[in-house]
């Protein structure tokens, strides 16, 4: 039997922490507005448990960042079946814009007054560190294919939190130090960084911009290269080389569907340098992603690098 003050046995009563006051007050988590878009993630590349296991991944992060976030996953090479495992970004989107027609129907037969839908019926977020111009002409024509009146909202990056996912990979793989705050020193660590994309010159560009973030966090040189061009990377290492870097690492600036597969192998025999593995599921991603679907609505959503 307990008591006002507590339980009979005398164990102490476990009571909510008071939320702290002023400036110090953590900020309430932002939750997706009812009736929001849904977002639809875009995953490039041929489908696979492993692409799919990925995309959920990410989705699940998105969702924790933004609650209430309705979100799908659409492969861009998948399949235009009813209930396929790896569903058509085209046909996920005309189910989306289906689904938001019977739910103002549904609220119209039972009495509900329901306002003309505003805004799109869905964003697309592509599953992109950079833009890649194939991949999201593609993209644009699924959007076109669908009956959704979609919006495609930016690719990934540039961003900090990509230049942070770079060297956690790095740094898993043993090629840099895993804290910039310790002095103590990586035996195997690269004195040299070659950041790969892949989609083109745009791409490399943009690559090349998270690469000099990357370079401020690990102080050694980083360049830019394209994994999907002959011999770029092999120059780009060369080139390194003549201005003193000795041991070079090759950081794949991918979440991993978009490369064809054998890219990144030939790529480090062509340079003769280590890698370390593709961005994945690393946690930031799922933040991104809907930092870029909040943009695309102008909902406020605080996803930047910590």
């Amino acid at each position: 039997m307990s008591s006002p003050t507590g339980p009979a046995n005398g164990l102490p009563v476990r009571m909510p922490r008071p939320r702290p006051a002023g400036r110090h007050r953590r900020p309430e988590p932002a939750v997706a507005p009812e009736g929001a878009p849904a977002l639809v993630l875009a995953v490039p590349g041929a489908p696979s448990a492993a692409s799919r296991g990925l995309a959920e991944e990410i989705i699940s992060i998105g969702r924790s960042e933004l609650p209430g976030l309705d979100a799908r996953i659409g492969f861009l090479e998948g399949d235009d079946a009813e209930a396929a495992e790896f569903p058509a970004l085209s046909g996920v989107l005309t189910a989306v814009a289906a689904e938001r027609v019977a739910r103002a129907e549904f609220a119209r037969a039972a009495g509900h007054e329901v306002p003309a839908p505003t805004g799109p019926d869905a964003v697309v977020v592509p599953l992109l560190a950079g833009p890649d111009a194939d991949l999201l002409r593609r993209m644009r024509q699924a959007v076109m294919d669908s009956s959704a009146a979609a919006e495609l909202a930016e690719v990934l990056g540039p961003h900090p939190l990509l230049a942070e996912g770079l060297h956690v990979r790095l740094s898993e793989a043993g090629l840099a130090r895993a804290d910039r705050a310790r002095l103590f020193t990586v035996t195997t660590a690269a004195d040299g960084i070659i950041v790969a994309t892949t989609g083109g010159e745009e791409a490399v560009q943009v690559a090349g911009v998270t690469g000099m973030l990357l370079a401020a966090r690990l102080a050694v040189p980083v360049k830019a290269a394209a994994l999907d061009q002959e011999g770029s990377v092999a120059a780009v290492a060369e080139q390194l080389r003549s201005e003193g870097s000795t041991q070079l690492a090759l950081a794949p600036y991918l979440i991993g569907p978009e490369a064809a597969e054998g890219l990144l192998d030939t790529a480090c025999k062509e340079a003769d340098c280590a890698t370390a593995e593709v961005l994945g599921a690393y946690s930031a991603l799922g933040k991104l992603v809907v930092t870029q679907y909040s943009a695309a609505l102008g909902i406020s959503q605080g996803a930047g690098a910590r």
